[in-house]
This record gives C-alpha cells, sequence and structure tokens, in this order.
C-alpha cells in the first residue's frame, strides 16, 4: 500500500504517541470500503501498511470501543453500528445538508437529472448527498458516502480549482505519480481550473455516456462542490450549454439561503 500524504497542513510537529494511536485506529476504520464486509487483521495491515502486531492491538481497542465487532467464526472485523451513527450525526447536523437538499431535489425533479453534493477527503471525493432523477439509467449507483476520484471527476477538478495552493501542489504530485497518461490529465485538470475561473464550473465525462458539471461552494471555511450529471449520448459543450446556467442558480441560492438561516449558536 502506498501511504498518503498528510493532507492537515495544520497538522504540528512532535505529535504525542496517543494522537499517533488515534491516528492509526482512525486508518483501521478508514480500510473497510464497500465490497469489504470483513477484514481480518492480515489484510488491515496490507491495507493501511501498519505492522500486523500494531493491527491487532488497535482491533481489540476498536472493538472494545463500539466501533467494530468481530466475527469469531471468520476470525475477522466488520463496522459496528456506532460508524452508522456517526454517519447519520454528521447527515442531520450539517447546516449545508440542510440549506442545499430542498433545492438540490427541486431541480433533480424539474429538469430530470441527477444532482449531487460531495465534499473532499484525502484525495478522494466524497458525496454528501446525490439525488438521481434523470431519465435514463446509469450503469452505476450513486448513494450518500460513496467516494469518486479527485483527479478524474468534474466534482474533484472543480475542488482542485478551490483548494489552497499548498494542498493542490501535494495532491496534484500524488496524482502525478499514480496515473501514467498525466500529462493528458494533467492539461485536463487545469483546463477545469480555467472553466471554474471564466464560467464558474467545469464539465468532465470520465464513464462512458455521462456528462458531468460541477461548481464549488465554499460554506464556513469547508469547500463543498455542487454537481448535476445525466446520462446522454450528447458532447459535453452541447450538456454544459444545456446545464451550466441551473447549476449556477443552485449554488447562488444555496449560498442565498445560508445567509438568511440563523448563525448557529442564536
Amino acid at each position: 500500500m502506498t501511504e498518503l500524504p498528510d493532507f492537515n497542513l495544520d497538522n504540528k510537529p512532535g505529535r504525542s504517541p496517543a494522537n499517533r494511536s488515534l491516528e492509526r485506529g482512525i486508518e483501521i476504520l478508514r480500510a473497510f470500503r464497500p465490497g469489504s464486509e470483513l477484514l481480518g487483521n492480515g489484510e488491515l495491515a496490507e491495507r493501511t501498511g501498519l505492522s500486523k502486531s500494531t493491527v491487532s492491538r488497535l482491533t481489540q481497542t476498536l472493538v472494545g470501543a463500539g466501533m467494530l465487532q468481530i466475527d469469531s467464526i471468520e476470525r475477522a472485523y466488520r463496522l459496528a453500528p456506532a460508524v452508522l451513527s456517526l454517519s447519520h450525526a454528521m447527515r442531520t447536523g450539517s447546516r449545508v445538508l440542510h440549506a442545499a437538499t430542498p433545492h438540490m431535489l427541486e431541480l433533480a425533479q424539474r429538469r430530470r437529472i441527477n444532482v449531487g453534493l460531495a465534499a473532499p477527503d484525502r484525495d478522494e471525493m466524497v458525496y454528501l448527498e446525490s439525488i438521481r432523477y434523470a431519465k435514463r439509467v446509469a450503469l452505476r449507483r450513486v448513494v450518500s458516502g460513496q467516494r469518486v476520484p479527485m483527479e478524474l471527476t468534474s466534482l474533484g477538478r472543480a475542488y482542485l480549482a478551490a483548494a489552497p495552493q499548498p494542498r493542490r501542489a501535494k495532491l496534484m504530485e500524488l496524482f502525478s505519480q499514480r496515473r501514467t497518461h498525466w500529462r493528458k490529465m494533467e492539461t485536463e485538470i487545469k483546463q477545469a481550473w480555467a472553466d471554474i475561473r471564466s464560467k464558474g464550473y467545469c464539465a468532465a465525462a470520465w464513464q462512458p455516456e455521462v456528462v458531468a458539471l460541477a461548481a464549488p461552494l465554499e460554506v464556513d471555511d469547508v469547500i463543498y462542490v455542487l454537481n448535476v450529471s445525466i446520462s446522454t449520448e450528447e458532447s459535453i459543450t452541447a450538456i454544459s450549454r444545456e446545464l451550466a446556467p441551473a447549476l449556477l442558480e443552485l449554488a447562488q441560492t444555496i449560498r442565498h439561503t445560508l445567509k438568511i438561516q440563523m448563525p448557529r449558536g442564536s
């Protein structure tokens, strides 16, 4: 496993062993992805880059904390219900989701398109909400919590355009190391940045017959990204001309809704 660079640019040197243990425990939880319900200590060690002895100690702690459950027959672990509880708390407590979801739903129903809201996590984008109303059925179903590659998608490229330069540089370096045809992709990403600056949105078609447009939405010092997508055989240019005004209007409506909401803590 290739270790990811530290994307928390606010981290300070000299972190205590207790903090390192916490970080390693979180890496254990991160190792669980769709399709991997049960993971043993060996698989967790491979996915996290941690030693088996460290993984064994951490999984015991996480079981005791209620974050993992042990399957004694398979001698492996699964995520515990408490993890889902944390996700529910995040979704119900998000002022951005409260403000955005009704407007996203209205647009998706009215235009019969897919509308999503995502946020960055390391080198991926995570859907916070995904409302699917496109007329044509796509080959994949996108749901809340699903991850997509940052460097390939309109979501990720819109985020990169708005991200602080040091973070963007780290991410671009990571992508350059793992992508074979990096020069072509780098050109596409930088064109997306230019589109964000000049038009307010960018477009990509990283999956066959799916065109997606995205626009950054900065709230409370966090960069979220809105997107609209549709399964189509039409060109990116044609779909952009059709859907860009609706996407930009949606972003502006959400910003206005957030402004008139009561401040937190009032």
